[in-house]
């Protein structure tokens, strides 16, 4: 119940993106919490632990060159950061039926909207000098979907491909299931369309084949799921050779998922891949190098490099109250006790078991490029961590950034010394206050209540002792009155 409303308040709480959410909708159509084959999993299984991870989206002109590598048939195009070498590329191509595609990590590219008032991402052309002018009118603009909401994505790039036309379009993904703990194909007659749309009006029209991991994928359960999926009967063995081939690369590259929107049968009875997005695994970076060098950052939140140089676990959110905690878990419980008390996180940090004092500094520089923060929770239990050392990081975060908002710290655990975290403290010279507060059933009951006051313009640094007694008596100001 505790778990389920963790990731309740979670869920909820996390600001959608499409490069930082790995999760596509292929994974979507898998059905309910208990995923794809529900209640006859083993009861036994281990929990599964695992830290956010920002795993890498590739555009969709370098998914096309994968699976080209891999020796599937794929539409014949090439990439334009120009609107002349767009030109040149249409001209290169020798045909007068093109596609126009803003180069964009976001869904809904279709039915987007650019500066400037160019309607769709996506756009169909008859001629160089036309692939010319809808180029010049994408690149280097800001493209408005769904998914990027109001702050847009830069359009840097364009893929300009020959148009084919389909007699009937297909879905077709890969994607890890962890309640089989290993991956599964998803298939659809009805492709060319939003695959959560289908498997929520026509669950039957979702086809569903596990493969074990360890024996890979057989060419009878590729066979399977392209009949199940209507490939005439003389094109089952090919669109199965298809799926063998990207399941080979779903494998290779350490993919987390591969979709294919759509398969098709082609006018010329061939089956073609006229789309493809491939998610990749974090973890896996160390041996996937030239996939991870492909990594678009202009694509992502700045925020975002910054935590990876960083090494630091960070999602950016919508609310007030800025968080630093050690580990997914308890980042994620002290979440939830913010927004059980009415307040509004700022952010998801994780800087995990071994961050150093530079580390946390960095850290804070993350939480205050937010604007909207207007106080930070350090919610710290050393096991690993030493609390000490998360101390020093405060301190020197306080000092060098010059911080004027009132940041609330709990440190219990390894390294957990008040006196030191006093002596700290004092020898800053910017805290002036060492208040110490029954963290969770004082403070952050208190955030909408009595917790904290930021006074003489300096950093409010309040410390919470390990027995949970509150050690001062200064009255403290409440949250509402500055605003959070």
């Amino acid at each position: 119940m505790a778990t389920s409303l963790i990731c309740g308040c979670l869920t909820a709480s996390l600001r959608s993106s499409g490069t930082r959410n790995t999760i596509s909708t292929a994974s979507k159509v898998l059905g309910g919490s208990a995923g794809l084959f529900g209640g006859h999993v083993s009861q036994l299984q281990p929990p599964h632990v695992q830290q956010q991870q920002r795993n890498l989206s590739l555009h969709e002109y370098m998914s096309i060159g994968l699976l080209k590598e891999a020796g599937i048939s794929v539409p014949s195009g090439m990439v334009a950061s120009s609107a002349e070498e767009a030109y040149n590329v249409a001209k290169q191509i020798g045909s007068k039926d093109l596609v126009v595609k803003a180069q964009v990590l976001a869904g809904g590219r279709g039915k987007g909207t650019f500066e400037g008032g160019l309607k769709g991402g996506v756009r169909i052309v008859y001629s160089p000098e036309e692939v010319r002018e809808i180029s010049s009118q994408m690149i280097g603009r800001k493209l408005f979907t769904k998914q990027t909401g109001e702050a847009g994505r830069i359009c840097n790039q364009v893929f300009v491909c020959e148009r084919r036309y389909p007699r009937r379009e297909y879905y077709f993904a890969i994607t890890m299931e962890r309640s089989f703990q290993g991956p599964v194909l998803i298939g659809s007659s009805q492709g060319g369309v939003n695959i959560e749309d289908v498997a929520a009006e026509n669950p039957d029209a979702i086809v569903k084949e596990p493969v074990d991991i360890v024996e890979g994928i057989k060419m009878e359960q590729a066979v399977k799921v392209a009949q199940k999926m209507g490939f005439p009967p003389a094109l089952v063995n090919e669109a199965a050779e298809n799926m063998i081939k990207l399941y080979n690369l779903f494998i290779e590259y350490d993919a987390s998922m591969v979709e294919i929107n759509p398969m098709v049968e082609d006018s010329s009875g061939i089956v073609m891949c006229m789309d493809a997005k491939i998610n990749f695994d974090s973890n896996a970076a160390y041996r996937q190098k030239k996939v991870f060098e492909m990594r678009d950052w202009s694509q992502e939140d700045p925020r975002d490099r910054q935590a990876a140089t960083a090494d630091l676990n960070y999602i950016g959110l919508d609310g007030t109250i800025g968080c630093l905690v050690n580990g997914a878990g308890l980042a994620m419980a002290t979440m939830d006790i913010i927004k059980l008390h009415g307040g509004t996180p700022a952010n998801f940090l994780d800087v995990g078991g071994g961050a150093t004092a530079h580390q946390v500094t960095e850290a804070f520089k993350l939480i205050t490029s937010d604007k909207k923060v207007q106080a930070i929770l350090v919610n710290i239990f050393g096991g690993i961590m030493r609390c000490d050392v998360i101390a020093q990081g405060i301190i020197m975060a306080v000092r060098d950034l010059d911080l004027k908002i009132p940041i609330v710290v709990r440190l219990q655990g390894t390294g957990h010394l008040t006196q030191t975290a006093r002596a700290l403290c004092s020898r800053s010279g910017r805290c002036w206050r060492n208040a110490l507060t029954p963290f969770f059933g004082c403070v952050i009951k208190r955030i909408h209540g009595s917790a904290l006051q930021a006074a003489d313009d300096k950093s409010s640094v309040v410390f919470r002792h390990a027995s949970g007694r509150c050690q001062s008596s200064d009255r403290c100001q409440s949250i509402k009155d500055l605003g959070l």
